[in-house]
């Protein structure tokens, strides 16, 4: 016995019929509202006054959840998180280099020297804008200002995109 005509079996003692596609629905199949439509029966509550019925393309609540659908401000979100990130990431490499220096870390380190490069690349604009007589003071400044503004940049252009 095949596994359909057993689950056709156990449904016809359970129930005492079985259903197929090819037979009519219950509770009013040929009403004018279309195939499927309940005006009475067991659940059913007349709706109140004022209620219209759903318009073509009605999908009730939750049949697509989880589901992206194109549309939905997916691509607007992922844009305004990779804006976000790039101003993330330049503020950190700015910051760590700030630190790195205000410890004197060794300049002769790979990683130091990467740091530093990848830092003077984003601050190019803004070296020797405050000249001080301290040093570290004069780092922090000139790399600290264009942290400041990579990460309020990438921030406030990420919000604005979102609420587009």
């Amino acid at each position: 016995m095949t596994v359909v005509r057993f689950t056709e079996a156990l449904f016809q003692r359970q129930i005492g019929t079985v259903m197929s596609d090819t037979e009519p629905l219950p509770y009013g199949h040929d009403h004018p509202q279309g195939p499927g439509y309940r005006s009475s029966g067991p659940g059913y509550q007349q709706p109140g006054p004022g209620y219209q019925p759903p318009g073509p393309g009605y999908q009730p609540a939750g049949r697509d959840r989880g589901r992206r659908r194109s549309g939905d401000g997916s691509g607007i979100r992922r844009t305004a998180l990779i804006i976000h990130t790039i101003g993330d990431v330049a503020a950190g490499f700015l910051a760590l280099w700030i630190v790195l220096y205000m410890f004197e870390a060794n300049q002769g380190n790979v990683f130091v020297q990467f740091v530093k490069d990848v830092a003077d690349a984003l601050a190019w604009w803004s070296q020797d804008i405050f000249t001080m007589d301290t040093e570290q003071l004069r780092v922090l400044l000139n790399y600290g200002l264009p942290a400041v503004l990579y990460l309020g940049l990438g921030h406030g252009i990420a919000a604005r995109i979102r609420h587009l």
